[in-house]
This record gives C-alpha cells, structure tokens and sequence, in this order.
C-alpha cells in the first residue's frame, strides 16, 4: 500500500499530545455503522480515550444486530439512517452535524485510533481541508484476497487523471475541515464516497495531507461489508463518471480519438478501392466508417461545450467553498 518513509513520521507521543491544538474547537467524531455490534464499544472508547473532548456520532445504516444498543451503551450519540450505503449515510452526517473538525472513521477497528490527534492537528496548523489516514497494512490478513490489487489499481487511475497528492484514494479515515464537509456535494451512494472525497478535494485544489496510520484485521466475528467484485466494479465506474464530469474535454477528445481511428482503420481499404476500381464495394463498411467519423466530430464538439460547462460549475463550487468562513487557529 503505502511507504511510510515516504511521508512525515508522528511518534506516537505526539500523536497523544497533539490534541491540545484544538481545544476551544468543536471536533466531531462520525463513525458509519451497519452491523458492527462486535467492535463499534472498542472503537468509541478508543476515540473517547484520544479525543477526550469530541463528541461521538455512530450512524447506524439498518443493523440487524445490536449495533445501536452497544453504541448507546458505549457512551455515543446514536442516529440512525434508513438509505442504505455509506454515501448515504455521509450524506446525512455532513448536513446533521455542526463542527469545526471533523474526523470520519469506519466502525470495524481496523483503523489506529491514536493517529486522530496528529491529523487534527496537521489539519489545524497547516490550515488544511481534508487530511487522509494513509494507510500502512502492518499485518499480513489486513486486506482481503484481490483488494490490495484493486485499491492499487483504482488509486492510480485517481493520481494519473486528477493528480498525485493523495497516496490513498479509497482510505475510509479521514479529518476534514469545516469547509470541506459543508461544500461537499456527496452524491454517491456506497463506498464509492471515498473516491468522491479525494477528488472533490483534487479539482478544486483544496490544501490538503496524509498521516500513516496502520491497518489492522478485522476482530474475530466481525465480517467486511465491501464487496469485492461488485463495490470495486461501483468505484470504477465512480470514477469514469467523475472524469467525465470533472475532466469533460479530455475524456470526450479520447473517445472521439478513438472513433475517428476506428473508422479511418475501415476506411482506408475503401478509399484505395475506389480509387483503383471506381466503385464501392464495400457499402455497409463505408456507411459504418462515415457514421464513425461524423460521431468522433461530435464528440470533439461535446468536450468543448462540456469543457466550458464544467468551468462554471467549478467555479460555483469553488465560491460556495470560499463562502465557508475558514478557523482563525492563530491565538
């Protein structure tokens, strides 16, 4: 996954102490649950324990288990969202909760609680937006089988289209910044959201970092809700979609490229027939090569009008952001 040489080192004793940062602030903790009965009291008395002064949501996704009542037990605020996927359940969280920072973290303990304070701080000293639990998979069952692979994969189609500033596209642990949450359109509805996050923060060239942060296996008797081939198959198609919103010109020059190359590749034969025969042959393959050629126009045409649109709307977004008034850290 990642190198952690290749970013700032946090011993863990400033980690602890770094908290002292964002005292008088108000720090939100949200943590997303659907059946985490098993481990969601661990990960709230880890929290607790590091963010002493923060206040604890658990957002319970339709749990068939006792999710809610060992969250309420554990000392958190306990809501509920009925739209089932995390996306959703981002979604409502973002529009529920007032904060000045916020840390989002999954309910399954697999992520080091006492990272949270280096990346509040981080976030805080450095006046960053968003800040991403880089993760660094110490134990060798972290991941499950084809999942290394497909974060890999998909992480690089982020970094080769939008940028190279975020190590960990799809990491679920994340401190954000007021200005962030508040300016974050959230459309997706599954974990196609952290691919959402990385790129909401990429276009619009928000300041933003990574800390390491360990990943763990999963406790005994708690099961993954990732689906492997099917939530992979959602955030790839997350991301073509967002290329083609976000990078509209590039994305229909590239089709249109590739159709006009199709069809010069059937032409051609035609072409030279005709010029040595007179006739064409060939008719269903000239009518297919024209309706190629004419279609790679058009889509050279769709990615500049497109390309104009999307503009406006980055700079709307980017508007709506800057009307979020940043903290004042300074005093």
């Amino acid at each position: 996954m990642l190198n952690r040489d290749a970013l700032p080192a946090y011993s863990e004793s400033d980690s602890t102490a770094s908290f002292a940062a964002v005292r008088g602030l108000r720090l939100a903790v949200l943590i997303p649950c659907h059946n985490e009965a098993v481990a969601i009291a661990k990960v709230v008395a880890d929290f607790r324990a590091c963010l002493p002064h923060a206040r604890i949501y658990v957002y319970d996704n339709n749990s068939s288990d006792n999710t809610i009542a060992v969250a309420r037990e554990s000392g958190a605020i306990v809501r509920s969202e009925p739209l089932q996927g995390k996306g959703n359940v981002v979604r409502r969280m973002f529009a529920d909760v007032e904060a000045d920072v916020y840390v989002l973290v999954d309910g399954d303990d697999t992520y080091d609680a006492s990272v949270a304070p280096a990346m509040a701080r981080l976030l805080l000293e450095q006046h960053l937006d968003m800040v991403s639990g880089a993760r660094v998979d110490e134990e060798a069952d972290a991941y499950r089988r084809g999942h290394r692979f497909g974060n890999a994969a998909l992480t690089g189609m982020v970094r080769l289209v939008f940028g190279k500033r975020i190590s960990d596209v799809l990491s679920g642990y994340r401190v954000f910044s007021r200005r962030f949450v508040k300016s974050f359109p959230a459309l997706a509805a599954g974990f196609e959201t952290e691919t959402e996050f990385s790129v909401h923060a990429l276009e619009l060239r928000m300041p933003i970092g990574e800390v390491p942060t360990s990943y763990r296996v999963r406790p005994a008797g708690s099961a993954s809700k990732l689906r492997t081939y099917v939530d992979g198959w959602r955030i790839l198609r997350t991301i073509v979609v967002l290329v083609k919103e976000e990078r509209p010109l590039q994305f229909f020059w590239l089709s249109g490229a590739v159709l006009m190359l199709v069809g010069f590749g059937l032409g051609i034969p035609v072409v030279l027939e005709f010029m040595q025969t007179g006739l064409v042959l060939r008719l269903p393959t000239a009518v297919l090569t024209t309706g190629l050629v004419l279609l790679s126009f058009l889509s050279f045409t769709c990615g500049l009008v497109l390309d104009s649109v999307t503009r406006g709307r980055k700079e709307i977004k980017r508007i709506a952001y800057l009307g979020i008034p940043t903290l004042d850290t300074e005093d």
